[in-house]
Order: C-alpha cells, then sequence, then structure tokens
C-alpha cells in the first residue's frame, strides 16, 4: 500500500495548450491513492462546492496545487479556491485544525527562464519569495509548505523538453507516493526539483 495519498488540484484554464502540463499529467502514476482534480473542469462558472472540496482535502496528506505562473501568482480559480474552501474554524483559527500537518507544494511553469527568478534577474525575486502568500496560507493552516516543483522556459521548449520534463514530475509523485516524508529535509531549498534530483 502506497504510504501518502495525493490530492492534486489542477488549475489551469488553457490546458489544451499548455504542452508543458499536457505531458505532466500524462506522466502521473496510475494509482488510486492519487486524486486528480480539474478545477476549471469542475467548475467553470466558479460555483466551488465547499464541502465536496474540504472532504477531498481531508482524504489526503500530500496536496498540490499544480498551475502556471500567471503574473507572478495562480490563475483565478485558485484564488477563488483559496478564500472560500480554507474556511475559520476548519482550516484556521483556534479550532481549524482540519489540515493540520499535512503536507502541501506547488508545480508550476514558467515561460521565463530559471536565471530570470534571482535578486539581479528580470523577475528580481526568487520563484519561492514570489510564493510568499501561498507559503504564508499554509502556515496559517499548519500545514508543511515545501518548495515548488518548477519547469522553467516553457515558452522555448521542444517536444522532447517537454516529455523530459513529464517524466521527471511523474517520477517526483511517484516517490511522494511511497515515502513518508519529514519536514526537516526540505530546509533551505528553493526547489522541489533539486530534491528529487537527490534521490535518484
Amino acid at each position: 500500500m502506497p504510504s501518502n495519498k495525493i490530492l492534486i488540484l489542477f488549475a489551469h484554464p488553457l490546458y489544451e495548450k499548455s504542452h508543458a502540463h499536457i505531458e505532466m499529467i500524462k506522466n502521473l502514476p496510475k494509482s488510486d491513492a492519487i486524486t486528480f482534480h480539474d478545477l476549471y473542469e469542475n467548475y467553470p462558472d466558479f460555483n466551488i462546492d465547499i464541502e465536496k472540496e474540504q472532504e477531498l482535502l481531508k482524504g489526503h496528506n500530500i496536496i498540490v496545487w499544480q498551475h502556471p505562473m500567471y503574473w507572478y501568482s495562480a490563475p483565478p480559480i485558485l484564488k477563488q479556491w483559496i478564500d472560500l474552501v480554507l474556511e475559520y474554524k476548519w482550516a484556521y483559527g483556534s479550532t481549524g485544525t482540519a489540515l493540520q500537518g499535512k503536507f502541501i507544494f506547488q508545480a508550476i511553469t514558467t515561460g521565463g527562464r530559471k536565471e530570470n527568478y534571482c535578486d539581479t534577474g528580470k523577475d528580481r525575486f526568487t520563484i519561492y519569495e514570489l510564493l510568499d502568500p501561498f507559503n504564508q496560507t499554509a502556515q496559517v493552516c499548519q500545514m508543511n509548505y515545501l518548495p515548488p516543483y518548477v519547469i522553467h522556459g516553457t515558452f522555448k521548449m521542444e517536444a522532447k523538453d517537454y516529455k523530459k520534463a513529464g517524466e521527471e514530475y511523474g517520477r517526483l509523485i511517484a516517490y511522494l507516493l511511497e515515502h513518508k516524508l519529514s519536514a526537516s529535509e526540505f530546509k533551505d531549498l528553493l526547489y522541489l526539483n533539486d530534491w528529487i534530483d537527490n534521490k535518484k
């Protein structure tokens, strides 16, 4: 039996045009312990079923926000999901402990190159810094926020690059499925890519 249950909350309004995300999803392990949940497909009118989403969260111990980086943040439906689903007295507050101890991270794609994301680069901040609001959301909900898994430079990738990136993402999810995690092993990491590379 897998050690973990993984919920992938997928948010991409133009999924059919995203070569990177198509490959990422194609390479997800086939397992009953993985739930792939497409937010735009399930909620085209943004009318999110809060109770359903909370039940999904309760049934998994690793949560993935998978999305493209849109203007240094996430597509709007993910913000809507956070605003509605992570309720006071359920996800946070003195009695809001439903998510306590769960692991969460973001699997994202960027058109820009990795070297752009630093204090001397075009985008001025690291990806980890730009994701601080998501990190803080997880902290308030008493979750373990892991560094992001990032595929950079998607605008200039070729078919073989998308394929390789998708296979690496699949390997990450497969590893997470089977191994128990400790928050301490991710200390000081900016990318989950570096962590899984060390597991080869």
